[in-house]
């Protein structure tokens, strides 16, 4: 892995402090400054000494058919017997200028990222998420804090509660999700004199209580399958994530497709595994779509899965989803960062796995 003294562009000199906490002292700070010490007056306690230089944040934009663009985010599962193609991905999405990847529980997502910290070289990444209910708190802050060490700073943590039917089939009992996340930041945070500095923490959120509880006490938001109609309108709601420096980000499945038809066909099936979810429908239908949800909801009941996937609606699927031909699909990431909110593109293909899917992406940007 390149050392991240080694990127170009436009950098920033970050101090890190014992609070996990990354904050800058000086845009332009030239490496002699650095080394003369931190002058931050924010933290007593702050570990002047260790400096990461990392590039700038930045949204990195493309010209495709005459028009500048910003890539988006992208989400990569770690698959079995298939994890050195997926690292291959990482690298090349890295090479092509993406500005995060995204690695969501499924196949194991603290794995995938250490392997990602030594595969790329300027790319951030995130976990999203890592179940609270899996680890303990020392576990998974020993696990973030070596990862933050070794990535020069490109790591964060986003946690969640995961959904109480699949945290069930572990034999774990679910608390109360405010309460148990508030509790499990906490002890990551108390146990940072022993792990060492933490990443920034990103926490998933849906309904306003939770955005708010990521506002109080993480450094970043992070939504699935949120309706793009309302995620404005939650971000008025919960005016406390526009805070200086909050990340904020949405998982979106995405199919890039000329058939329009077969493209909606894969999101349909890709989201009735969320539509069985009970947290899932109480949000969709909290923000308009009761009908379509109370339909799907009963023939998942009695077993009819076609029938479940013929109740959500197109307008339902357009404002949780992105399907259609490849300029629609541009414009619609788009319209996610002119609302303040990094799109992370959960590809899907009508003609193959997740390699041509991330492919058929690249190819967007291209």
């Amino acid at each position: 892995m390149a050392h991240p003294a080694k990127h170009a562009g436009k950098t920033q000199h970050l101090t890190l402090h014992p609070t996990g906490n990354a904050h800058a002292v000086g845009t332009h700070q030239t490496d002699a400054e650095a080394a003369q010490g931190c002058r931050c007056r924010r933290s007593p306690g702050c570990l002047g000494a260790i400096h990461r230089r990392i590039p700038y944040p930045s949204q990195p934009r493309v010209y495709v058919d005459g028009m500048s663009v910003r890539l988006p985010a992208l989400s990569l599962v770690a698959t079995p017997t298939k994890r050195n193609a997926i690292l291959d991905l990482a690298a090349e999405a890295d090479r092509r200028g993406f500005p995060a990847l995204s690695c969501p529980s499924l196949g194991g997502a603290m794995a995938l990222c250490v392997s990602i910290a030594h595969r790329t070289e300027q790319i951030r990444f995130f976990t999203s998420i890592q179940p609270i209910y899996n680890s303990t708190a020392q576990e998974t802050g020993a696990t973030a804090a070596h990862l933050h060490e070794i990535s020069g700073g490109r790591f964060a943590l986003g946690l969640g509660v995961s959904h109480e039917p699949m945290t069930r089939r572990l034999g774990v009992q679910v608390g109360r999700p405010l309460a148990d996340t508030r509790d499990y930041v906490e002890r990551l945070r108390a146990n940072e004199k022993f792990s060492g500095p933490l990443p920034p923490i990103y926490l998933a959120a849906m309904r306003d209580k939770m955005l708010q509880l990521t506002a109080d006490i993480a450094e970043g938001s992070i939504w699935a399958n949120a309706a793009f109609s309302d995620v404005p309108k939650q971000m008025d709601r919960v005016p406390d994530v526009h805070k200086q420096g909050h990340a904020l980000h949405c998982m979106i499945p995405t199919v890039i497709s000329d058939d329009v038809a077969a493209a909606a066909a894969v999101n349909r099936k890709t989201m009735i595994n969320y539509v069985s979810m009970p947290n899932y429908r109480n949000y969709w239908s909290s923000i308009g779509y009761e009908e379509e949800m109370s339909a799907a909801f009963a023939a998942l009941e009695a077993g009819d899965r076609d029938a479940a996937q013929a109740a959500m609606s197109d307008r339902w699927l357009s404002d949780c989803t992105l399907y259609g031909p490849a300029s629609t699909v541009r414009e619609r990431l788009e319209e996610w960062y002119s609302v303040g909110v990094t799109p992370v593109a959960v590809m899907s293909s009508v003609s193959g796995g997740q390699a041509k899917a991330i492919g058929e992406l690249f190819d967007l940007y291209a």
